[in-house]
């Protein structure tokens, strides 16, 4: 349990730490106005009310991410009573040689979490869109995509739908976020790049190509090109990326939520330092930040009856709403391109994957790694490909392989802080190396 509780402690730390300077200047900042105003309505003059400030708004938002944890942590139990009267459970293959072998392990129990997050995005929207009202559209377009995306999830963990039906609709849950996206849809070409689209002034050869299907901007020498439609399909393809990035890499217990968890941290800093250093997107931002605070908040509440040894499966129904929620914020808080940044071991993993995932080495149903019963160890799994016997094409099973077998609980936990220090790596990226290669 302490590291469960280090886990959940030190990924949390940095955007609390901002999340409570951000109420704090707030609380100070209308103590002073409110003196200001004490001393003109003595002078004779009058006052108007003013929307709710954006530390009042994080602090209710805080607020609905703790009870959501509340409520979330009170319902699993009585929701995993139902999954085992239903037959909805499972074996955990991780304890194969082992007294809890045979035990019958609730399944689909992301459906908690995710109905208790729709709860509080549902009083989130009676706040944010009264000082928000553009932003109705965004969030009614989220909710409608995130309940999709649950949907689809518990009915696969129930009637375990074919891989290519998990490709094909999540590109239809991302529709509503599509439909009301109102963005750029320019990208910033990096600096080595642009001498290939324009030089002296003029579109090359490859640049007037080029424009067949995009705009390029020659006022701007290059620097920006309009996809249009393209840049609707590549955020299309985020939604399918992040639903099913984080379904693949997982097999362990904790390491779903886990790792989600610790993404959902990083995305919240990201929030919350556009919004201290009052960028121009700090609306958007507010709109993720608002999301991710119930996000986590129900997501560790998961974690706490999924951690290793997990007394419930959290199945296809969290994977799928959790990269849901991703895709939400990365699309409509305009910052698509920096949320890919934190996926740098579900990139890993999916190219890794390829090869079995386009059927080139034969794939099995399961590819998580092989619990040996008398180390107590975890070991890669392997499947045979023509003559020869081949390790499974996972990041876990990677790790196995390099630093050789370990127990469940540690494999989980060296993902984790592989997951870590990815994220750590991205913000290098974003605010340091990006400057150099963007020239912003």
């Amino acid at each position: 349990m302490m590291s469960l509780r280090v886990l959940c402690i030190l990924p949390l730390l940095p955007p609390l730490y901002i999340l409570v300077q951000l109420i704090c200047a707030d609380l100070v900042d209308r103590a002073t106005d409110s003196t200001d105003r004490g001393t003109e309505n003595y002078a004779g003059t009058t006052t108007t009310a003013t929307t709710t400030s954006v530390g009042a708004q994080l602090l209710l938002f805080l607020a609905l991410g703790v009870l959501g944890h509340v409520g979330t942590h009170r319902l699993i139990p009585n929701i995993k009573r139902y999954m085992l009267k239903r037959g909805i459970c499972g074996k955990d293959f991780g304890k194969k040689g082992t007294e809890r072998e045979n035990d019958d392990v609730p399944e689909a129990l992301g459906i908690a979490p995710g109905a208790i997050f729709l709860i509080c995005l549902m009083f989130c929207l009676v706040g944010f869109a009264t000082n928000h009202p553009r932003k109705l559209l965004d969030l009614n377009s989220a909710l409608l995509s995130i309940c999709f995306m649950l949907f689809l999830g518990f009915t696969d963990d129930v009637l375990e739908w074919p891989w290519r039906y998990k490709l094909f609709l999540p590109s239809v849950a991302s529709l509503p976020l599509l439909c009301c996206y109102e963005g750029s849809r320019s990208v910033v070409v990096p600096i080595p790049l642009r001498s290939f689209l324009m030089n002296d002034g003029k579109l090359t050869e490859f640049g007037k190509f080029l424009c067949r299907f995009v705009t390029v901007d020659e006022n701007a020498d290059g620097s920006i090109v309009n996809l249009g439609t393209f840049y609707l399909v590549y955020m299309g393809l985020l939604a399918v990326f992040c639903t099913n990035a984080i379904n693949i890499h997982a097999g362990i217990n904790g390491l779903e939520v886990g790792q989600s968890y610790i993404i959902g941290c990083a995305v919240l800093l990201h929030n919350l330092m556009e919004i201290q250093a009052h960028s121009e997107s700090a609306e958007n931002h507010e709109f993720s930040a608002m999301i991710l605070l119930s996000f986590l908040g129900v997501s560790l509440a998961l974690l706490r009856h999924n951690w290793y040894p997990a007394s419930v499966f959290v199945g296809d129904t969290y994977c799928y709403f959790a990269g849901m929620t991703f895709a939400v914020v990365g699309i409509l808080g305009h910052f698509s391109k920096t949320l890919l940044l934190f996926f740098i071991p579900q990139v890993i993993n999916f190219l890794w994957s390829t090869p079995q995932l386009f059927k080139f080495v034969p794939c099995p149903k399961h590819r998580l790694p092989k619990f040996n019963a008398r180390t107590g160890l975890m070991e890669p799994s392997k499947v045979m490909f023509g003559n020869r016997e081949v390790v499974n094409m996972t990041l876990l099973n990677a790790f196995l392989q390099i630093f050789g077998p370990m127990s469940e609980q540690r494999l989980c936990i060296s993902q984790l802080t592989f997951q870590s220090i990815c994220c750590a790596l991205g913000f290098y990226v974003r605010y340091n190396l990006a400057q150099i290669v963007f020239d912003y």
